[in-house]
């Protein structure tokens, strides 16, 4: 992974603002995409990035009054309990003194200004990226995706998953004589028709899931290390189908985690509508 620059927060910056919104509205397919990716037996993802912003506690920006209130750095190694995100910083900050490079880093979700993976090279997500993008010259935006070594695509187009995923074809190559008419500007990805979607691993381990419950039930009580059950995991991951699959094999929908959050709460948490309604449906309440 190439060394990824740190911004801080402007006074006044609508683009990064916009964008923010954006990252921390979508970040719900992140983290679908990282869930999907543990249970891989060969990864998917090249990189699996999230950026947070980090500042100094009271005591200590008063000994540092010229260094930055706020730097944005990049985590990997993300992982995400319905409540607080966290991560291993992989950035050197410019000016804070309470973070290093290497350090683990928990953060709630307000403190989310973006996120992208990239898979076969190619990235989604990246909301401030583009606008960082965006001010670059052609040369510069040239260097910047070289470093990283991954396809960020057009200036101006985020999408959010892969193509396929809704089946929307591949984006078509640079052909050798398109220099000779204008380019045809890719469309923007329906953020709608990814929300409606299901995550095509969901889709085909329906019925894997289904026969390993039907043989050994007990699974579907088993925790991880968060204390989640299957069915708390798929509602956080956004799996119609997995949900449904643990709820007719006897999977609580009322049992909290340790943490205390039910697969209702864990569902409403990032908005993923099928699952809370499917949720409600077998008795969840809260």
């Amino acid at each position: 992974m190439a060394e990824s620059p740190i911004f801080h927060s402007p006074s006044s910056d609508p683009q990064m603002d916009q964008a923010t919104a954006k990252a921390r509205q979508t970040f719900k397919f992140f983290w679908r995409e990282m869930a999907w990716e543990r249970r891989r037996i060969v990864p998917g993802l090249d990189v699996a990035a999230v950026k947070v912003a980090c500042s100094d506690p009271p005591e200590i920006r008063a000994q540092n009054p010229d260094g930055l209130e706020v730097e944005h750095m990049w985590i990997v190694d993300v992982d995400f309990d319905g409540k607080r995100i966290q991560g291993t910083l992989i950035n050197s900050p410019h000016t804070l003194r309470s973070f290093e490079e290497g350090d683990q880093v928990t953060v709630t979700g307000k403190q989310l200004s973006d996120w992208m993976y990239a898979i076969a090279g190619h990235v989604y997500g990246g909301f401030t990226v583009d606008v960082l993008r965006s001010r670059m010259s052609t040369s510069e935006r040239t260097q910047h995706d070289k470093a990283w070594g991954l396809d960020f695509g057009p200036v101006g187009v985020v999408p959010i998953v892969p193509p396929d995923y809704i089946g929307d074809p591949a984006p078509k190559k640079k052909g050798l004589f398109s220099f000779f008419g204008a380019a045809t500007a890719p469309a923007p990805q329906d953020y709608a028709k990814v929300a409606a979607t299901e995550h095509p691993m969901s889709v085909n381990m329906r019925q894997s899931l289904e026969a390993t419950l039907a043989k050994n039930p007990s699974l579907v009580h088993e925790t991880d290390d968060h204390g989640y059950n299957f069915l708390h995991q798929l509602s956080l991951a956004g799996s119609y189908d997995g949900v449904d699959i643990c709820l007719k094999c006897g999977a609580d929908p009322k049992k909290p985690a340790r943490n205390g959050m039910t697969p209702l709460a864990l569902a409403k948490c990032l908005g993923w509508k099928r699952v809370i309604e499917r949720l409600q449906q077998a008795g969840a309440t809260n």
